[in-house]
């Protein structure tokens, strides 16, 4: 498909829409579709080899012009070479994530990608790798932000809905973005991901016509095979978390050095454990609201009963009761299964086979 086409031809400028970007002193005009946009062949040049290779290509001497300009068309999106001309004009700059950055972000490393302009691309890629990262350490930063100060867990206000990274991941090769990207998406209900979400609506230039049917925002779908893979992912993981409660709740050996074990025989850290299991099923059965499919905060949610003191025994709020070696020695498992769980993500969603998964240190 060919990048661009250099202008030989006689285009009305009435027939077409100016952007923001149409500087009297610019030389070269853009066409993308029936938007222009009026710029600067020298900064084109400085970021991008390929424009500069383009511009270098000879033209006959009876080139017609648009407002005085040599004209290049463009076989790109308006809205992306839009937020392309924002980048390299005005830079490109986050003060921290948010969903309402995607369509920038997304537009911006197409493009970069296409046109070879390392340093937006380079930006981009920080970017989209901090906001779905590849460290369990920070996902759980990531997950950090995208809970208020009240405790309220907003993620779609910080960051894209996972469908649309999933496509720019597998439309750009960007694989390393997958495995966050899919399950963020596994914790939605399986209905919420056949269902898909919408793509965000182009930025077009202020005096743009309304769009055709065409180019209006349309529902963004995965493919069949990335839906079964979405729900098999989903069940894994579901499955991880029910043997963890077989294996490291249900009727858990008390620690080597119990302090309650010679009291009732330790019947106080096994009714905690019994506490700790009914909760951490509530997870896995899908009644804890909007985190029902999410081991990493399952298991969290797991350790951080250790320390709440907002339990009530019928007459007064009260932690558990277990001893300190039983809740170290459980905060260890948590911490060594999260780990495990982090390495086994790429499996579960097909994205590595099972035998090169690295095993969590114990």
């Amino acid at each position: 498909m060919a990048i661009a086409q250099l202008g030989c031809q006689v285009l009305r400028l009435e027939g077409l829409v100016r952007s923001d970007f149409w500087f009297a002193d610019g030389n070269i005009v853009l066409l993308v579709g029936r938007a222009a946009f009026k710029v600067h062949r020298g900064q084109l040049e400085r970021q991008s080899d390929v424009f500069r290779d383009l511009f270098l290509i000879p033209q006959p001497p009876n080139q017609e012009t648009i407002d005085g300009c040599f004209w290049v068309e463009l076989h790109d999106s308006a809205s992306d070479v839009l937020f392309l001309l924002r980048a390299l004009y005005d830079g490109l700059y986050f003060k921290q994530s948010s969903a309402h950055d995607f369509p920038a972000i997304a537009a911006v490393l197409r493009l970069s990608t296409k046109y070879l302009i390392d340093t937006l691309r380079e930006r981009c890629l920080l970017r989209l790798e901090s906001d779905w990262p590849s460290t369990l350490a920070s996902w759980d930063g990531r997950e950090k932000q995208a809970t208020d100060a009240l405790g309220r867990y907003t993620p779609r206000e910080v960051y894209p809905h996972p469908i649309l990274v999933i496509q720019l991941a597998s439309e750009l090769g960007l694989d390393g973005l997958l495995a966050s990207a899919l399950y963020d998406l596994s914790r939605y209900a399986p209905r919420k991901i056949l269902s898909g979400t919408s793509a965000p609506p182009p930025s077009l230039p202020p005096d743009a016509p309304a769009l055709p049917p065409s180019d209006a925002p349309v529902p963004v779908h995965l493919t069949e095979p990335e839906v079964i893979i979405a729900l098999l992912g989903r069940e894994t993981g579901q499955r991880y978390l029910a043997a963890f409660i077989e294996t490291e709740l249900s009727a858990r050996a008390l620690a080597a050095d119990c302090a309650n074990r010679h009291h009732d025989g330790g019947r106080a850290c096994r009714e905690s454990f019994y506490f700790v299991m009914l909760n951490v099923l509530r997870a896995v059965g899908g009644i804890a609201c909007g985190r029902d499919a999410d081991p990493l905060f399952a298991l969290v949610q797991a350790a951080d009963m250790l320390e709440r003191t907002d339990f009530s025994d019928g007459v007064r709020q009260c932690g558990l009761r277990m001893c300190g070696a039983c809740k170290a020695d459980f905060r260890g498992t948590v911490e060594k299964a999260r780990e495990e769980v982090w390495t086994l993500i790429p499996v579960w969603f097909g994205l590595r086979p099972a035998r090169d998964a690295p095993r969590a240190e114990g």
